[in-house]
């Protein structure tokens, strides 16, 4: 069976516009994602280039933020697509953040500030990754509202 036989509802196509939620979703993900890749690209340049205690340790972590952006930059292009799968990642990412927020801001540092910033788009992230209006976007129904009534 070809797909054109079966044609699979795309929310992008259905749904009109896209909401400005589900944008603001996306862009707050794409933010955390290009911070993570910065964040780890300066870790790895500091790494070989300055003097840090230990260059391997501080090499593997710059490598490893450039990693974990990869989940938000997913995601965020995946919501802009209006995927519906592209909302677990983005959630979880969100969580994720969360207790680095508040690690940040344990710190008596300069650390503080960006513990307040994380926190603020971590928490704004989730409410518009579970507001109604995005979910209807994605085309997420949830439990006891099926796509189409069992027979």
């Amino acid at each position: 069976m070809s797909s054109e036989q079966n044609p699979t509802p795309n929310p992008a196509e259905a749904g009109g516009p896209r909401p400005r939620r589900l944008t603001l979703a996306a862009a707050l993900a794409a933010l955390e994602g290009a911070a993570l890749v910065i964040g780890g690209g300066w870790t790895v340049v500091r790494g070989l280039t300055g003097a840090p205690d230990d260059r391997q340790q501080a090499i593997t972590l710059g490598v490893t933020l450039i990693v974990l952006a990869l989940l938000p930059l997913l995601a965020a292009r995946g919501l802009l697509r209006r995927r519906s799968w592209s909302r677990g990642p983005a959630v979880i990412t969100q969580i994720m953040a969360l207790p680095v927020a508040y690690s940040l801001l344990q710190a008596d540092s300069v650390a503080i500030p960006a513990g307040i910033v994380l926190a603020v788009v971590a928490v704004a992230a989730l409410v518009l990754l579970i507001n109604p209006e995005t979910t209807r976007a994605l085309g997420i129904h949830g439990p006891g509202h099926p796509e189409e009534p069992r027979r």
